[in-house]
């Protein structure tokens, strides 16, 4: 007959004692609650701005590493964004780390990639931004009896005369008459100018013309078709009557067409002499509310279309 077993004695090796038990889970609702002996809570970290983190941390916050090799003593690729006007900081950061930015033709998704904006071409969506803070694009509304230059010896009115105190050395896109009014381009970005001003890229511009009535229903097929002038034939691309007012109808012509004086010649080669004439649109840029004489600066959207259109 078997011995009956003994509860070993308080204290002995047979029962876990209190020291060597796992520690029991807390109580509903008491879950990491202090306790007053621990001492106080240790300080909270500060935020980090993924902004300012060195490049070997990118990764470690969703970044994706890429082949660009940054520029030493370049600028942060998300301050060159937010500075071009293209958003805030941290919205430049999410463009990038979404893959929508592109250095150089390649995509850039590390927020701290360092870049130099003075020489390499950046590009958000597709487009081209302005990534060098030295230049300047204007929209002027030239007002008419203004010459197309920047100083005229024999004192007449000139573009200078309405923009002010700047410092830039400012280049105008193309030109208008003397008469003509309305919508010119101004910049110090001389490879944009001269493109833009070149007819082998075609760049279109719209004008209203107010013409000597009445028009016959093919005046918009002869001009579309071309028009004989001195110097060759000259065609416009889009032609439609706007408004009729008795003896004068207003016009809008559109054409690719950069030769002195080209609408007035065409209209009035086609029997309408031109009363007044207006540009108000040269390529994805249009005149809008801006009145005679006053300028105003392009958007970082609108200098990107501008690229855009002349393959930049």
């Amino acid at each position: 007959m078997s011995e009956p077993s003994r509860k070993p004695p308080r204290g002995s090796a047979g029962r876990s004692s209190r020291t060597n038990r796992p520690s029991r889970p807390g109580r509903p609702g008491q879950a990491g609650r202090p306790s007053l002996a621990a001492g106080p809570p240790a300080p909270v970290a500060a935020p980090v701005d993924v902004g300012d983190l060195d490049d070997d941390f990118d990764d470690d916050f969703g970044g994706e590493r890429d082949s660009l090799t940054d520029v030493p003593g370049g600028v942060r690729l998300q301050k060159v964004l937010a500075a071009a006007g293209v958003g805030s900081r941290r919205h430049c950061e999410e463009m990038i780390g979404a893959g929508r930015v592109e250095v150089d033709g390649e995509t850039v998704r590390r927020f701290g990639a360092r870049v130099d904006p003075e020489h390499q071409i950046i590009r958000v969506d597709g487009k081209r931004i302005p990534s060098r803070q030295d230049l300047v694009y204007l929209a002027f509304n030239k007002p008419p009896g203004v010459l197309t230059a920047m100083s005229d010896p024999r004192g007449r009115p000139t573009i200078t005369d309405f923009l002010g105190d700047r410092a830039e050395r400012l280049f105008h896109v193309g030109r208008l008459d003397y008469d003509t009014e309305g919508l010119m381009l101004l910049t110090n970005d001389g490879e944009l100018a001269h493109r833009l001003a070149h007819p082998r890229y075609g760049v279109l511009k719209t004008y209203l013309a107010e013409i000597q009535g009445p028009v016959p229903k093919d005046l918009g097929r002869k001009l579309m078709t071309g028009i004989e002038l001195d110097d060759g034939v000259a065609t416009a691309d889009r032609f439609r009557v706007v408004e009729r007012s008795g003896p004068r109808v207003l016009v809008e012509i559109t054409l690719h067409e950069g030769r002195k004086r080209i609408v007035r010649r065409m209209l009035a080669e086609a029997g309408h002499a031109v009363l007044r004439l207006v540009r108000t649109d040269v390529g994805p840029i249009r005149l809008g509310g801006l009145r005679p004489g006053a300028v105003r600066e392009l958007s970082t959207r609108e200098i990107g279309e501008l690229y855009a259109s002349v393959g930049l």
